[in-house]
């Protein structure tokens, strides 16, 4: 009896040293954040994955000129996270027929982000930190809503770019983030998510605050472009968390909250 119970443990034991995690593959900055908060760390990445900081140190099987195939299939994925706003969908179409198994990501507002990271679970060899950090995430956003969207509206210009300027409208994370923190998009009526603008069309609709991502030296590179016309005040949030649609969003919204009601 001692000895089959023995053999049974042995047996338990050589499986769960055998069994590996799914290997994993991001296509994009923001696909890797969103792993890693999963608990899953990728056999490869895209170029740009610098957070967490051991994101650096994984091969590179993407960049913006497209993937890279052939390691990709010699990587032997069980999954692929890729993003449509900014991966070959060709490419990526071919590694399926191929049987790569794919799983596209596309959020556009923040429960959608925060069902894909708790979707992640499946492929996680720590399901319930992607369950624990997407509920977080949630809880959040609700604290931020709950606190800042009774307050009476500030109209922001959400600006990238100066020549050719562009905005972020209705559709689109950035907008809900400003939206969060009790702003009002002067241009969420856009009929393009991403609509090129020009100078006077900001003007005439009057912001109150220019909102940007990047840090003291852009901000003041974007005063000096609407001086003399436009002097508001210039909120500069941290690019990667403002411009990536994953887990640092809610950074981005507490960081753009603070600047636009200090009182509070």
């Amino acid at each position: 009896m001692a000895k089959t119970l023995l053999f049974c443990w042995l047996l338990l034991l050589s499986g769960s040293l055998l069994a590996s995690p799914p290997r994993v593959i991001t296509l994009a900055p923001h696909l890797t954040e969103l792993a890693f908060a999963a608990g899953i760390t990728p056999i490869a990445v895209s170029a740009w994955s610098d957070y967490p900081p051991q994101a650096k140190q994984i091969e590179q099987v993407a960049n913006w000129q497209g993937i890279k195939a052939e390691r990709i299939l010699q990587l032997k994925p069980d999954l692929v996270l890729a993003w449509r706003g900014g991966n070959p969908q060709r490419q990526i179409e071919q590694l399926q027929q191929l049987g790569v198994p794919i799983k596209w990501i596309d959020p556009l507002t923040l429960d959608e982000m925060f069902t894909a990271l708790a979707d992640l679970g499946r492929w996680s060899p720590r399901p319930e930190q992607a369950a624990s950090a997407a509920r977080a995430l949630r809880q959040q956003a609700a604290a931020l809503r709950q606190r800042y969207t009774h307050l009476t509206a500030v109209p922001l210009f959400l600006q990238f770019g100066q020549q050719p300027l562009f905005t972020a409208a209705r559709a689109t994370l950035q907008n809900e983030v400003i939206t969060l923190c009790g702003g009002r998009n002067i241009f969420a009526d856009s009929r393009v998510s991403w609509p090129q603008v020009s100078r006077e069309q900001v003007l005439m609709r009057h912001p109150q605050a220019v909102v940007i991502a990047g840090g003291a030296q852009q901000a003041e590179n974007i005063r000096a472009f609407w001086r003399p016309q436009l002097t508001v005040p210039v909120i500069a949030i941290n690019e990667d968390w403002l411009s990536r649609p994953g887990p640092r969003l809610l950074l981005a919204a507490q960081q753009l909250c603070s600047a636009l009601h200090p009182a509070q």
